[in-house]
């Protein structure tokens, strides 16, 4: 098999194989509508990025000039381009230099045109990868109703956790928690049951229907389900660190729920939540947002604070119960990719 000749940067957090690996799948690294002509600046997997767009082409590059190495999230921008603030060198389309100043006759040589990588903009997410394989490309992640009429499309603002991307993967795919930490937000401490559910293996991962008497309305609000209804939560987990999760409401409302967790490095992830709904399409945005942070910030300690931070693929490192069909799908997935100890000791 054809491997992408490129190395982990310069005091990488993960192991050198699990980077690799890491490297050759997508990850989103900014919202689209975040992205404009002016240089943005993400790391993923240790690496520090630059991101623009330029006459309707996103570019994500290594965020170093190739003739000095200053950053260019330093510097600005122009109709052509983002310019660099030492010396004023400019990277256009594909990352290629088009302007020396100082040399202003002179042919730009390759060797000044920007490290770039492959990029996809999909579910209002710009994605990369800094290892693009073209003879074994690695599927993007998929989001069931994004396209779907009648489905609005919301995407809500990035926020970070200082843990582990595996982790906090894991704690989205978690069912027993709900009734323990989701209990200001939408689940009733009362209902602490976890009906048996069977992951099952996909290509890209694995599914699990979860079917149980845990609401999904916010805990204030004065509606709930009919009697003995039973919702629906369709998990969808897109290896390694890409979850989605679909809720069947009452009728044909259903809510989309993207957890798309950017390993920022071992120990630190950018969170992601595109979301999809077909109900509520007057309540605004900006409360979807509030809404969603809540529930993601409830979670927000237990991740960060579990240990050991990297996540045991070994399952005899840990103890399992019946609700941990998921997790442990989740962890042999990961181990049937190759993937070892993720951390650098």
């Amino acid at each position: 098999m054809h491997q992408p000749s490129i190395a982990p940067p310069a005091h990488c957090s993960f192991e050198p194989e699990d980077w690799l690996r890491l490297a050759q799948c997508w990850h989103p690294v900014a919202r689209a509508c975040d992205i404009g002509p002016a240089p943005v600046k993400a790391t993923l997997l240790d690496e520090p990025l630059v991101i623009y767009r330029i006459k309707g082409q996103v570019v994500v590059a290594r965020d170093a000039c190739p003739h000095r190495g200053v950053p260019l999230t330093l510097g600005f921008h122009d109709e052509e381009g983002i310019v660099c603030p030492y010396h004023g060198l400019r990277f256009g389309e594909d990352g290629r230099c088009n302007r020396i100043p100082s040399s202003p006759d002179q042919p730009v040589p390759a060797k000044l045109n920007l490290t770039h990588f492959a990029v996809e903009e999909r579910y209002g997410l710009i994605w990369t990868c800094l290892a693009f394989d073209p003879e074994n490309p690695q599927p993007l992640p998929v989001m069931p109703h994004w396209h779907d009429e009648g489905f609005q499309q919301i995407n809500c603002p990035a926020f970070e956790v200082n843990g582990f991307a595996g982790r906090q993967v894991e704690g989205f795919l978690d069912v027993a928690h709900f009734a323990w930490i989701h209990t200001n937000t939408f689940a009733d401490p009362e209902n602490q049951l976890v009906p048996d559910y069977s992951p099952q293996e996909t290509t890209f991962g694995f599914i699990a229907d979860y079917w149980s008497s845990v609401g999904n309305y916010p805990a204030s609000a004065d509606f709930r389900a009919p009697e003995g209804f039973r919702w629906l939560r369709h998990f969808e987990m897109h290896l390694p660190f890409t979850a989605t999760l679909t809720i069947h409401f009452p009728g044909d409302a259903r809510l989309v729920i993207m957890n798309a967790a950017s390993p920022v490095s071992a120990r630190v992830t950018r969170m992601f939540a595109p979301i999809a709904r077909n109900f509520d399409l007057h309540v605004p945005v900006e409360d979807v947002h509030a809404f969603n942070l809540r529930v993601f910030e409830e979670d927000r300690l237990m991740v960060e604070s579990q240990r050991p931070e990297k996540l045991p693929l070994d399952l005899t490192l840990e103890a399992h119960i019946p609700a941990d069909r998921s997790s442990i799908a989740y962890r042999r997935g990961l181990k049937k990719m190759g993937f070892g100890d993720f951390f650098l000791v």
